[in-house]
């Protein structure tokens, strides 16, 4: 089904999505880097922007780390693309959720139009993840996909960090509360997804 898009989307049916299923008898490493780094980042004392900004220092090293990796190592290669479709769809559905929705409140109306922007390029990201629940890593199309997605991501979050980010530490949104309730909604979600997500993804196509 193709998808759409409309002011304010949710997308927590990604979650459902193929990359959040696999079988139950696949072993998984205790604790996987993933679940680590999510320790890490899980800082009570955290504002929004902060949790936020981790996430998205999160996701750059795997981009980071894709562009490492040996053109037949294709095992890390699918574990790696993996890993960034389960941060990108968590942190876009916080986003999304909690984020934005304060942002619109907070933020003068001349400066809305950028969280409007903003929905439209997690939009065009998710468009991308869907296109792995059928690439394999080594086919026509894999890399090109992933290196197209990690260069939208990291527009995204240019323009958050050096726009949106700055004008909402200016405005009256409570970001200490916002940042409990994002991480309480992040705990949430990780939850979901799979225990042995991130080992395994040959088996998930």
């Amino acid at each position: 089904m193709a998808a759409t898009w409309q002011p304010g989307p949710r997308i927590a049916p990604y979650l459902h999505h193929p990359l959040f299923e696999t079988e139950d008898t696949m072993p998984r490493p205790t604790p996987t880097q993933a679940e680590t780094a999510a320790a890490s980042r899980a800082t009570p004392s955290q504002d929004a922007i902060e949790v936020l900004m981790d996430d998205h220092r999160a996701v750059k090293k795997l981009f980071d780390a894709f562009e490492k990796t040996k053109d037949d190592d294709l095992d890390a290669k699918t574990t790696l693309v993996r890993r960034a479709c389960e941060e990108l769809t968590v942190h876009a559905m916080i986003e999304e959720e909690l984020l934005y929705p304060a942002a619109q409140e907070a933020l003068d109306e001349d400066d809305r139009p950028d969280v409007e922007e903003a929905y439209v390029e997690h939009f065009l990201v998710k468009v991308l993840i869907e296109k792995f629940t059928t690439l394999r890593a080594g086919q026509p199309g894999f890399d090109a996909t992933f290196k197209v997605m990690s260069e939208m991501v990291q527009h995204h979050i240019e323009e958050e960090e050096s726009d949106l980010f700055p004008k909402l530490r200016k405005s009256s949104a409570d970001l200490n509360a916002l940042g409990k309730k994002l991480m309480q909604r992040k705990e949430q979600l990780e939850a979901k997804i799979p225990k042995d997500a991130g080992d395994n993804t040959m088996r998930l196509h």
